[in-house]
């Protein structure tokens, strides 16, 4: 989350090759048969890998004590790794919604106030994170992401990727100008009256525009991940249009800052726009721009807020989500080999928090400077697997989603 959620329930076993059962908002729709179960499985697999690479940021070595393939494995996590956790959490939200079609009526608003129910544990969760671990927690973001984005989860895939791109246009100019304008004493002002800022480093100011994850720019990857909701990932015809999609997205962004900024873009995606904190690579958001609007419109290093940064990570994701389709679709073997995996993402939000709490127990803090081994990621990696192939077998959800379904079991009681 840095972070979010972040920001999960259970489809049907394919034939042969049972997938382990689904705990994540993802799984809050009914299955349908047939290769849509292995569509699910594969946003599984995502999100255990969007899992991963928020371990590698907070536990693994910085950047700076990283080369080779170490260093590859540490600047994909670092932005992207979260960009996919956000993504997700679209994607999630269409499967409470209404998978292909929404839900209308009464269902649809017992949906709704699942989501809102949903995001107001998310928020309250994520502060009470931040008041122990600071503002890298994705969470708090996750919750305000959900009600943002409430109004557009009956719209077509057409008009979500319309109003993702456009978001994607306009949002990190607007955020560059409500940056400038935003003095020290105006947003200490701001912050003397609200009550999260008082309680953690994450207040109203924060979720919206200066924090980690601002909702102002990361909108954009929540619905992206709507749009891909809408769709049949299950399609061989889907895929390889998103597929050829995702990878023009990367291509183009990412190509376009080298190509316009030059040695100064190279020099920002190298350094994956971060930064080492206490807690591993703190992101720059998008209150951190330089004041120059020419890195503005052509940085595209990880949480640099920019247009080419949205687009690329956005291609990323869709690339990752399409990809674990793909391989959970067309090779049986290798899902019954995933399983392990796959099960911890049917319980991200376990895992996702679980690895802050015991993270502190470690000897020497993780992602810091003076932490440079991989051991304690590969250990807390295994943990996970190992946790989640467990617990699996005996419960139909992991510890917290259990958790958070029970307390949205209310909203059956809308009219």
């Amino acid at each position: 989350m840095t972070q979010t959620q972040p920001p999960q329930e259970t489809t049907a076993p394919q034939e042969n090759s049972p997938p382990p059962p689904r705990t994540s908002p993802e799984s809050a729709a009914p299955a349908s048969p047939g290769p849509s179960m292995g569509r699910l499985v594969g946003v599984d697999l995502a999100r255990a890998l969007a899992v991963f690479g928020m371990y590698v940021v907070h536990i693994g070595p910085p950047l700076s004590a990283t080369s080779g393939v170490g260093s590859w494995i540490r600047y994909i996590s670092d932005g992207h790794s979260s960009v996919l956790f956000a993504t997700l959490a679209g994607f999630s939200l269409m499967l409470l919604a209404g998978r292909r079609e929404p839900k209308t009526g009464l269902a649809g608003r017992q949906a709704k106030a699942r989501i809102v129910i949903r995001a107001v544990i998310l928020l309250a969760l994520g502060t009470v994170m931040a008041m122990e671990f600071g503002g890298v927690i994705i969470l708090g973001f996750y919750g305000v992401y959900f009600l943002l984005a409430l109004p557009l989860v009956r719209l077509s895939a057409r008009a979500l990727a319309i109003i993702a791109a456009v978001l994607a246009l306009v949002t990190p100019q607007l955020a560059f100008l409500l940056n400038s304008l935003l003095t020290s004493s105006v947003q200490e002002s701001i912050n003397a009256y609200d009550p999260l800022r008082r309680l953690s480093e994450v207040g109203v100011l924060d979720l919206l525009l200066t924090g980690f994850y601002p909702a102002l720019t990361w909108m954009s990857f929540v619905i992206a991940g709507m749009a891909l909701g809408r769709l049949d990932l299950s399609s061989g015809t889907v895929q390889k249009r998103l597929a050829a999609f995702g990878a023009a997205l990367t291509a183009v962004a990412y190509g376009m800052s080298l190509l316009l900024a030059g040695k100064g873009a190279l020099k920002s995606l190298a350094e994956g726009g971060s930064s080492s904190g206490g807690s591993g690579s703190v992101p720059l958001d998008s209150g951190s721009l330089p004041d120059m609007p020419a890195s503005l419109l052509l940085k595209a290093g990880p949480h640099s807020g920019t247009t080419f940064d949205i687009i690329g990570s956005v291609g990323v994701a869709i690339l990752v989500i399409v990809g674990a389709t793909v391989l959970m679709d067309r090779l049986p073997r290798l899902r019954r080999l995933a399983k392990p995996v796959i099960a911890v993402g049917t319980m991200s939000l376990t895992a996702y928090v679980g690895h802050f709490v015991i993270q502190p127990m470690l000897p020497v803090p993780a992602g810091t400077g003076t932490q440079q081994s991989w051991v304690p990621l590969i250990m807390f990696v295994l943990g996970a697997i190992v946790f989640a192939t467990i617990w699996s077998r005996f419960f139909r959800r992991g510890p917290l989603e259990s958790l958070l379904n029970a307390a949205t079991k209310p909203a059956k009681y809308i009219r």
